[in-house]
């Protein structure tokens, strides 16, 4: 599998190169044959013809000599100027830079673990990698547009996996079972369906967060195994109306979301990331308001149940994690304040 994908990306180079090498051939067998050359001096004139260097020849040329190397030289001009192009290619317009980058992720992505995988790399793919590259949350794209490679690994400077995601080499090649969760955001409800039904064969611990487009399929991806599936246009359109129904709860999660330019910031704040001085604390007795300026909005407990706008007299357990809301600057404060 490794040796028919390197073969694949540096096809044309190796093709080239078959083409300089037959002509050679070609070439030294033609004046051999038909001039009696010796090996050497057959030699000698192919590589001269094909370089076209204009070096005198080894001996006169008979008249089916010249008629060959008239010919010889016609085929060398056609094959020589597919020889620059392909090397301009891998020289001059960043080819190489791709192949090495290629290497490079891939050799990456073999390290990583409990990381995220993105399936799709469009409007909705591409806005849960800013998500999560600010978050600093490792991940590896994944998709089959070629056109998108530039992009991605030029501009964005993620890293990324070129192939059909429909390939179970590619999902292992993306690190499929050291992977805590996927993100498979493609355009088609029968796609995520079938890699929702790949991955979890696969790697059935993995977390799967989907894509749909139809509220029929919701149901498939939830028996295909994925844990949440998301509808874009559906909350698209939901948006727009509460802006007219709900304006100001509306403004409050522009906020939220970081689209308003006054933006409030949601953090998550696990115990075992707390200073010891506040583990096993209450809430009241951390003062986070008045120390900090942020808000602690929810928990989720020791059981895995949320509480929302907790009481200050709950303890800071182990396995607890607080949700807080502020400002930036008041949740770097707070992170200063009370994290190790």
């Amino acid at each position: 599998m490794f040796l028919l994908e390197q073969y694949k990306i540096f096809r044309k180079f190796i093709i080239s190169l078959l083409l300089l090498i037959t002509s050679l051939v070609v070439g030294t067998l033609g004046f051999l044959t038909i001039e009696n050359f010796s090996w050497i001096e057959s030699f000698y004139m192919a590589v001269i013809t094909f370089s076209t260097v204009g070096f005198n020849e080894v001996y006169p040329l008979s008249d089916e000599g010249r008629l060959f190397t008239s010919i010889y030289i016609i085929i060398n001009l056609m094959i020589f100027a597919y020889v620059v192009s392909v090397f301009s290619t891998y020289l001059f317009e960043g080819e190489l830079n791709r192949l090495y980058r290629k290497f490079v992720f891939g050799k990456e992505v073999k390290k990583m673990k409990d990381h995220i995988i993105v399936c799709g790399f469009g409007r909705n793919g591409s806005k849960a990698c800013e998500e999560l590259q600010s978050q600093n949350v490792e991940f590896v794209v994944v998709d089959r547009n070629e056109h998108l490679i530039d992009l991605i690994q030029n501009v964005k400077k993620y890293k990324f996996i070129l192939g059909d995601l429909t390939q179970e080499e590619v999902l292992q090649e993306a690190g499929i079972y050291k992977a805590r969760a996927l993100i498979t955001t493609l355009p088609s409800d029968a796609e995520n369906v079938f890699l929702t039904l790949t991955v979890k064969a696969l790697n059935p611990e993995i977390q799967v967060i989907s894509r749909a487009s139809e509220e029929s399929t919701i149901k498939k991806l939830k028996q295909a195994g994925a844990q949440h599936v998301i509808m874009p246009d559906a909350i698209g359109g939901l948006h727009m109306a509460q802006h007219i129904t709900k304006p100001f709860v509306i403004e409050y999660l522009d906020q939220l979301s970081g689209t308003n330019e006054n933006g409030l910031c949601l953090e998550e704040i696990k115990y075992e990331d707390l200073k010891s001085d506040y583990q096993g604390q209450t809430i009241e007795f951390m003062d986070i308001r008045n120390r900090s300026g942020v808000t602690v909005v929810g928990l989720n407990d020791k059981g895995g149940k949320f509480v929302f706008n907790p009481s200050s007299k709950v303890l800071i357990e182990s396995e607890v994690v607080l949700v807080i809301v502020g400002k930036q600057p008041d949740v770097d404060t707070f992170k200063s304040y009370y994290l190790k």
